[in-house]
Formats: structure tokens, C-alpha cells, sequence
């Protein structure tokens, strides 16, 4: 029997229906587990590169029985599947997919880190994170994302 891992996923959308995106990406992760859990939505500036139209976002709790690489390669053809393009690092999209976390896993390759490198630096990422898992403990940093998120507060 396979293990199953649990993931914690960000979904960005800037272009065109955002909501929609939103709303069709999370319908076909769910061909790769079972929802356990999704945040508010919310708008944010972009981050990044910041010259471009506001962000909708949202987190997601995924479990599923793929490996992170799998994952990966699953959220890719989601992601192509809902026209997104990658012209410029950081720019517009139809809808992009982060893995954050995959439960405590920890590992840094040349195409996939985890629990994502940017998470302490990005307050809407924080925000959702606390609304949806605030006592989940950041394997990197041994802090909760309640904590990760007033630390970013006192710093911002």
C-alpha cells in the first residue's frame, strides 16, 4: 500500500478569469487526491515582479498517494492544461501552482524545493497559511506559521 502525503499547495492567478482558474485547477488536482481543506481567497499585489495586475490566491490541502516529483510533474500539466506560459520569471499567469509543503518532508534539488524557499518572505502566502494550519510546524524553520507570519509582521 502506498503512503499518502499530504500537501500543502498555493494557487496564483493574475490573467483573465482568476477566479475561474482558481476554481478549474483545484477541480483537476482533485483527480490527484482527496481535498482535505482549502483557505479564503484573497487578493494580493503581485510579489516578485511587481509591474503586473494583482494576484488572486489561495491554499489548498491535497492528500494524495503521488511522490513530490510526481506531484510536480501532475501540477505542470494542470498548469499547461489552463494555458499558463512561462515567458518571465515571476510574471503574469493564468494560474501557478506552489508545493509549500509536503507534510515534513525536506529536500532541495535543481527543480524542486521543499517546504518552499520564499514562504517566510511572502505575507499573502503567511496569511493563508495561518487561516488554514497557523500550529503546522515549518520543518526548515521549527516554527509554526503563526509565528512565521507575526515575525513577518514585526519585520514588515
Amino acid at each position: 500500500m502506498e503512503q499518502k502525503i499530504i500537501y500543502t499547495l498555493l494557487l496564483g492567478s493574475n490573467l483573465g478569469d482568476t477566479r475561474r482558474y482558481l476554481a478549474a485547477g483545484t477541480e483537476l488536482l482533485e483527480k490527484y487526491g482527496r481535498l482535505l481543506g482549502a483557505s479564503s481567497i484573497q487578493e494580493s499585489k503581485a510579489w516578485g515582479n511587481t509591474n503586473q495586475a494583482d494576484f488572486v490566491n489561495q491554499i489548498l490541502l491535497l492528500e494524495s498517494d503521488l511522490e513530490p516529483f510526481e506531484m510536480l510533474d501532475a501540477i505542470h500539466d494542470i498548469e499547461d492544461a489552463l494555458e499558463r506560459t512561462r515567458e518571465e520569471k515571476w510574471g503574469p499567469r493564468t494560474l501557478d501552482i506552489d508545493i509549500l509543503y509536503a507534510e515534513n518532508l525536506m529536500m532541495e534539488t535543481e527543480t524542486l524545493t521543499i517546504p518552499h524557499p520564499l514562504i517566510a518572505e511572502r505575507m499573502f502566502t503567511l496569511v493563508l497559511l495561518n487561516e488554514i494550519a497557523p500550529d503546522f510546524v515549518d520543518p526548515k524553520t521549527g516554527k509554526t506559521c503563526a509565528e512565521m507570519l507575526q515575525a513577518l509582521r514585526m519585520t514588515s
